[in-house]
């Protein structure tokens, strides 16, 4: 009874997170549009209902605002030059037409960063799942005549506690990839009054920022991706023939630092982008 009940344990530990991490890949590597196409076709009308006019009404400020800069820049309006206007009118028609096609040029940064969690993804070649009911359990067979009762029950102790801490970790992992996609759609969502200050030298900085916080989630996909390829060859390095109670918190450890650094890949891409 002792046996099949930290056989069982042994089975079952690690499919939550053996799950979700072979899933990674897959839900980091879909863009906003079809990630879920309900909340994307509700985000599109809120951008396109509420904040395409109060980005009209900003952009109209913001060009009014560079026409009378353009002015009175050239020596407090003493060395005036028509040409200004022509300036000011392309430089409008660029703003608008910029505005008008926020949502695509969104959307194509996604798409870049797509294609780069779908190539790191093709060079990741390591396995990220452990087979526990070959490896470990031929370990456990060969260790199960030098086990006692009490041993028997402490392993099976161990496993409890540990697949317990597991499917925390999954939950986890699941926080995290669902947070990312959360933070994009809020991100897409305000797209045209952030994009409605570039015309601007003074107030670009809003529009800059925002378009680096967009190639910061984008680029924390394949922070991801490379954290998964980390765990699979930490994964696969566990010496499981030596000592089944090593192997089993080692593979722990590893789960917790994968989860731990999935936490910490939105902090570094932003630091990379220097977007705050």
């Amino acid at each position: 009874m002792l046996q099949g009940w930290v056989l069982t344990n042994l089975e079952t530990m690690f499919t939550d997170v053996n799950d979700k991490v072979g899933t990674i890949a897959t839900e980091v590597g879909q863009s906003p549009s079809t990630w879920n196409a309900g909340i994307f076709n509700m985000i599109k009308t809120l951008s396109d209902n509420v904040m395409i006019p109060i980005a009209g009404m900003i952009i109209s400020f913001v060009l009014v605002y560079e026409l009378i800069s353009m002015i009175i820049d050239k020596n407090n309006m003493h060395e005036f030059d028509t040409s200004v206007f022509i300036r000011f009118f392309m430089k409008a028609c660029i703003a608008v037409m910029l505005l008008s096609k926020t949502f695509d040029i969104v959307l194509a940064v996604f798409d870049v960063g797509t294609h780069i969690v779908t190539q790191a993804g093709a060079a990741i070649t390591g396995s990220t799942s452990l087979n526990v009911g070959t490896t470990i359990q031929s370990m456990f067979n060969s260790q199960l005549s030098t086990m006692s009762i009490g041993d028997l029950v402490g392993l099976g102790m161990e496993t409890m506690i540990v697949s317990m801490c597991m499917k925390i970790m999954s939950v986890l992992i699941t926080v995290v990839l669902y947070g990312r996609m959360v933070e994009i759609y809020l991100y897409i969502s305000v797209a045209p009054v952030p994009c409605a200050t570039v015309a601007n030298r003074e107030w670009g900085s809003i529009g800059t920022n925002y378009f680096k916080g967009l190639c910061a989630l984008a680029f924390q996909g394949f922070f991801i991706m490379v954290c998964v390829g980390i765990y699979a060859v930490l994964v696969s390095s566990v010496a499981v023939a030596s000592n089944l109670h090593s192997a089993l918190w080692g593979v722990m450890a590893y789960t917790v630092i994968l989860c731990f650094s999935l936490f910490k890949t939105g902090n570094l891409a932003k630091s990379i982008w220097n977007s705050h």
